[in-house]
């Protein structure tokens, strides 16, 4: 049966065939599961009809929990309903899927693999969740591709009708889920002529209903438990037979041969892998070229693996088999084997077989690549006499060593012809978006099969992405990373100057290309030794491409993605390039028409420039034996931030982390690191970055006040300071300082910043104070920087200062140089906290976007106070437990530090104490509850603590023993508006409502932005987002009005940009107020698609926001009740007629227009007018609590 080819990924091919069957889609946002719910809900809206000729109903619900019990209840009314989800989310679904099943209620989970969180989260993809729900009486069918979840994704379906048990059909996290392949997909008419109507029927006849009443879930005593329970196995006998026909009839209409378990390889094997998911490919490879060598290789791949059958699985063992090695995608401390190794050994165990060596391999946690080395060492483990019982691959474990060697170099083993393209981007440049496209290209123009995969590292934008492409005349069944390619392109030049290894991963003879504004003597400059001596003794062609000011020159700004995609083209022959510039600018003109013609011809000219402005290098003999002359400088820093950056950033930094052994993190084991490693990264990946001019600044510190990555900073210098200065320092009269003879400079980190230009946007001098230049440009200023950091203290300012904006900037920001888009507003928020109350701050940050740039493995951004060596102690719980991890780390250190007020108490009221420790008891008892004032007095009083020990005191000693808990600390509770508004609003209510001194401060973008920008009931009226792809109806929930009803919590909505002073005295009113407080802090966000100037104009976009009345500035401080003062304060004014120009800035709103014009107009009116009503709800709220 001929069926229509498509290059898609994984999840696209299991929502292809879910939307056919269902009709209710249950959903929450969690990576890497978010792209099927989100296709079902765009194809939803579009008015695609599934095989029953009805659109399916989505809801996204407020968490998975939420989603499984909306699941459940769909059932069990008869109709047939789905979810789409993974990882700590499938867990929450744990106690409804157990009742799903008991309740014999046929549906399908889609799952994208994903691991569970221990000691640290991972996104990516293993078997720790699915293995999690084994025990639940969900069936469970595992694909290896996305042609496999094509394929077999009817088989859970349909055998779920008929067997009435649900399935989890699942499939590897990000390198299936992602994974863009060309595969073949089904035509609705064959699914449909696959589904068993009459067990729909069924289904639907037994369903609960008013006109044939009955009852579920019941109590059941234990007289009747057990056998009740009992009364489901021969459905679960039966279940493998229904798989098994249904695989059947896959196999009729396709000429396959799935199966339960399916063999491959040598038909009289003595060597024999089992495994499910991805790995099955690779391992084909391998068997491929060593049975071509005549070994007795072969595997048995895993389809089915609940309910586990037994006789299936002996059918396929080969009777020669003498050793078999089952792997095991997950690590379960403290058992005697991992999931599937059990469940095999158990099968051998049970049939005799007990004279075949059996060992289990644990391999691929948290996405490790498994390349065809790994495999070919366990062939060559089974080898042995007495091969290791249990192993692991894909690393080193000197620890314990369990790991196998692996076989390198590995033998090539990818289809022959099979040409492999290689490009290192930096997130957000586009390089991802254009390689997708290329992809799509080749796929649906030429008769090559095709296979992307796209590699990245913890940033949001600005981090490193690596995209893998192959193309080839035969499938393409590689599942793991390239390291031996055609072509690699370098799209930023930072990555050269850094030292990656990207030419070595280029085959002798291949491509290597560079995207710099150097010249070849500057590329002589700037390249590596190894990288000279590989690409001269390699004979690699070498390619240099000015894509920069090609992009700028045609007027595309920083977005040079075209240019290099057709670049890409010109040199690696993989179509005749005249085609490819035609494909490529028909894609230009459907993806930018609606942008109109100038926008379409700009892209016309890129594709261009991209043909014509590649240069040949000539590479010079002498690279052949290039050495270099610079040497790292000695670090310096906390001796143990230091340790952990030689050991671990900078392999890490370098994206060779795969090459730590397991001894690196043997003394961290509990995934505890060292805070301040983002400062040694200096990863200088801006293209442009701001120059001071100090004869034009105005010393208004905007600049600073709104840096997201604390990279252009203020500082007051002394006569000493600046003598000992860099003698290129840019020095003006400070304004600020008491001392009248001080120097005022801001300085800027051109290797840390990441060049969103949001500095110029604010200054009120722009373009003269403060202009964006090319960053090598700055190169000198790096220096002078870094003295300003390590050598210049804080000075005396003019005390009306000191509180508001311009102060704060004057105070060491205790988060810097994060991992956040360029721009983010989140940091901007988070990193003036700390520049208040950093040196007392405890963090709980959930989940999102704050937690991946707030804490990546090893690079924390938070950091200590030079001087008092203190600084902010960040913690991440989970998604949904935000508000209670908080609140636990709230009542730990104040149930201890109540005891040490206790003991001081107790002290102080003993005739033996002296009077120096009264006094300074004295004091500290009477700041205990004020923050700043509290710290310095506990200083005191553990001195007089000391003196008191010295002389003999027996209490003195204990409190000294918890001296740190002494100091009143600041607990501060950070997530965004996903988490508060929704999955953890449960939580976050109850935790306001307790009364106590906790700190909550919401990050308010308005969507799911961590997850890919999904709605959440912060999103507004009309805004288009992931699950509601037809513009939201109903209206945004209002948050800070639900916890002004307690009447003792301090509620306030901020905007940074909008005002700034409002911004810092709401912050310091609720750190300062004794009790619960809620700051909801208004931050666009990339996803937003600001239009004019982009992130750039964050700040600005804020202010917009407040002037149009979309955002409202207020406070309700219950501390000035007890004053007889109003304890609500509108600060923003009504909106000045500009609302539906702000909506029409943004894409999150315009993309609804085309598809829905009339929808969009009236949505768009709708929010309006609710925002008009919400002003003057506000007001009237002025008068209410007069």
């Amino acid at each position: 049966m001929a069926r229509q080819k498509q290059s898609m990924d994984g999840n696209t091919a299991a929502a292809h065939v879910a939307y056919a069957y269902t009709e209710v889609a249950g959903i929450y946002p969690i990576t890497p599961s978010s792209p099927m719910a989100d296709v079902v809900d765009t194809w939803s809206a579009q008015g695609l009809k599934n095989i029953f000729g009805n659109t399916v109903k989505v809801v996204e619900m407020e968490s998975e929990a939420g989603a499984a019990g909306t699941v459940h209840g769909s059932l069990a009314t008869g109709a047939l309903t789905t979810t789409f989800t993974a990882s700590q989310g499938l867990l929450l679904m744990i106690p409804n899927m157990y009742k799903i099943a008991g309740e014999q209620l046929p549906c399908v989970f889609d799952v994208s693999a994903r691991t569970v969180s221990t000691h640290a989260l991972n996104i990516f993809g293993d078997h720790s969740d699915v293995y999690a729900c084994r025990q639940t009486g969900f069936a469970m069918l595992c694909e290896t591709n996305p042609q496999e979840v094509m394929d077999l994704s009817p088989v859970a379906h349909c055998a779920a009708l008929e067997g009435k048990t649900p399935f989890i059909n699942f499939f590897d996290g990000f390198r299936t889920s992602h994974e863009i392949q060309k595969i073949e997909k089904w035509d609705y008419e064959d699914l449909k002529d696959m589904c068993p109507m009459d067990a729909v029927d069924e289904f639907r006849a037994h369903a609960l209903n008013p006109n044939h009443p009955a009852a579920r879930g019941s109590h059941e005593n234990g007289d009747i438990f057990f056998q009740h329970r009992e009364a489901c196995n021969s459905l679960y006998d039966e279940l493998p037979n229904v798989v098994e026909k249904y695989m059947g009839k896959v196999n009729e209409k396709l000429g396959t041969d799935y199966d339960l378990f399916n063999y491959y390889g040598a038909p009289d094997a003595d060597r024999v892998i089992v495994a499910m998911g991805s790995i099955n490919d690779v391992a084909e490879e391998v068997i491929d070229y060593l049975t071509a060598k005549g070994e007795k290789v072969g595997l048995v791949k895993v389809r089915l693996y609940r309910p586990w059958s037994s006789k299936h699985l002996l059918k396929v063992i080969p009777k020669t088999v003498k050793k078999m090695a089952v792997l095991d995608r997950t690590k379960e401390p403290g058992s005697l084997g991992e999931p599937l190794y059990l469940d095999v050994a158990t099968t051998l165990r049970e049939a005799g077989l007990n004279d075949i060596v059996l060992v289990g391999g644990r391999y691929g946690l948290g996405s490790k690549d498994t390349p065809p080395s790994s495999v070919f060492a366990i062939y060559k483990e089974l080898e042995k006499d007495e091969p290791k019982s249990r192993f692991t691959i894909g690393i080193v474990d000197d620890v314990t060593n369990l790991s196998l060697p692996e076989v390198k170099p590995a033998p090539i083993t990818s289809a022959p012809g099979t040409v492999e393209c290689k490009f290192w981007g930096l997130g957000g440049d586009g390089t991802v978006g254009a390689n997708k496209n290329s992809t799509k290209i080749i796929g649906d123009h030429t008769d090559k099969y095709i296979q992307a995969y796209f590699q990245y590292d913890s940033k949001k934008t600005g981090g490193v992405t690596i995209s893998h492409l192959r193309f080839g005349d035969n499938p393409i069944k590689s599942p793991y990373y390239i390291n031996q390619a055609d072509f690699v392109a370098c799209h930023n030049p930072s990555y050269v100057i850094k030292g990656y290894k990207m030419v070595q991963d280029v085959k002798p003879g291949g491509i290597f290309m560079i995207n710099c504004q150097w010249s070849d003597e500057e590329l002589n400059q700037h390249m590596p030794a190894e990288a000279k001596q590989y690409i001269a003794k390699n004979n690699i062609q070498l390619y240099t491409i000015n894509a920069i000011d090609k992009a700028i020159e045609i007027g595309m700004g920083k977005r040079t993605n075209t240019i290099l995609q057709s670049a890409f083209f010109k040199l690696a022959n993989v179509m005749p390039i005249d085609k490819a510039v035609d494909y490529m600018k028909q894609a230009a003109k459907k993806s930018y028409s609606k942008k109109g013609d100038a926008v379409v011809e700009m892209n016309y000219k890129a594709i261009d420039a991209g043909v014509d402005a590649v240069h040949k290098v000539e590479v010079p003999a002498d690279w052949a034996t290039a050495t270099d002359d610079k040497k790292a400088a000695d670090r310096t820093g906390r001796p143990a931030t230091v340790k952990m950056v030689n050991e671990l950033l900078d392999p890490i930094g370098l994206m060779d982390g795969d090459s730590l052994p397991v001894s690196a993190f043997k003394d961290i084991a509990d995934g505890q690191f060292e805070t301040g490693a983002s400062a040694y990264e200096k990863r200088g990946t801006a293209v442009m970055v701001p120059e001071w001019d100090p004869t034009a600044c105005v010393q208004c510190n905007s600049c600073a006040f709104v840096c997201s990555h604390a990279t252009i900073r203020p500082f007051i210098l002394s006569t000493d300071e600046v003598n000992a200065a860099p003698s290129n320092i840019k020095l003006a009269d400070s304004k600020h300082a008491i001392d009248k003879t001080m120097k005022y400079t801001m300085s800027v980190s051109p290797l840390d910043c990441m060049g969103c230009g949001e500095c110029v946007t604010v200054c009120p001098k722009a373009g003269e104070a403060i202009k964006m230049v090319p960053q090598e440009s700055q190169a000198d200023e790096q220096p002078v920087f870094n003295y300003l950091v390590e050598n210049v203290g804080k000075k005396e300012i003019t005390p009306a200062l000191v509180n508001g904006p311009i102060g704060s900037q004057y105070n060491q920001p205790l988060l810097e140089f994060s991992g956040s888009c360029a721009g983010c507003a989140e940091t901007s928020y988070a990193r003036l906290i700390t520049q208040l109350f950093g040196e007392q701050m405890y963090i709980s940050n959930a989940t999102g976007c704050s937690s991946i740039w707030g804490n990546p493995a090893a690079t924390s951004p938070y950091t200590v106070n030079k001087d008092s060596k203190k600084g902010p102690a960040w913690s991440n719980s989970l998604f949904e437990d935000n508000a209670e991890h908080g609140f636990g780390m709230y009542l730990g250190q104040k149930t201890l530090r109540d005891q040490l007020i206790a003991q001081v108490e107790e002290m102080a009221a003993s005739d033996k104490a002296s009077d120096d420790f009264k006094a300074a008891a004295a004091k500290y008892l009477e700041t205990k509850n004020d923050t700043k004032a509290n710290t310095p007095a506990a200083d005191a009083l553990i001195a007089e603590l000391e003196k008191a020990a010295k002389d003999g005191c027996p209490v003195a000693p204990q409190i000294l023993a918890k001296k740190n808990f002494l100091a009143k600390k600041s607990v501060w509770i950070f997530g965004g508006d996903g988490w508060a508004y929704d999955i953890g609003f449960g939580g976050l209510d109850h935790v306001l409502a307790s009364g106590e001194n906790v700190n909550v401060f919401v990050f308010d973008t308005e969507m799911y932005s961590n997850t890919g920008g999904q709605a959440s009931k912060a999103s507004n009226i009309g805004e288009v987002c992931q699950f509601a792809a037809a513009g939201k109806e109903i209206g945004k929930k209002s948050l800070s009005e639900i916890a002004m009803t307690y009447g003792y919590v301090y509620v306030a909505q901020i905007a940074l940009g909008a005002n700034p002073a409002q911004a810092v005295k709401v912050i310091q009113e609720a750190e300062s107020y004794n009790g619960p407080s809620l700051i909801i802090g208004y931050a666009p966000c990339e996803l937003h698609g600001i239009a004019k100037g982009g992130m750039n104009h964050c700040q600005d976009e804020m202010k917009k926001a407040v002037k149009a009345g979309y955002w409202n500035l207020f406070s309700f401080n219950p501390a000035l009740k007890a004053e007889g003062k109003n304890p609500f304060t509108l600060t923003s004014k009504e909106g000045d007629g500009t609302y539906q120009d702000f909506l029409n800035n943004e894409a999150r709103y315009t993309r609804l227009v085309k598809p829905f014009p009339e929808r969009a107009e009236r949505l768009f009116a709708k929010s309006e007018e609710v925002a008009k009503e919400r002003y003057d709800h506000l007001t009237k709220l002025v008068e209410l609590y007069k």
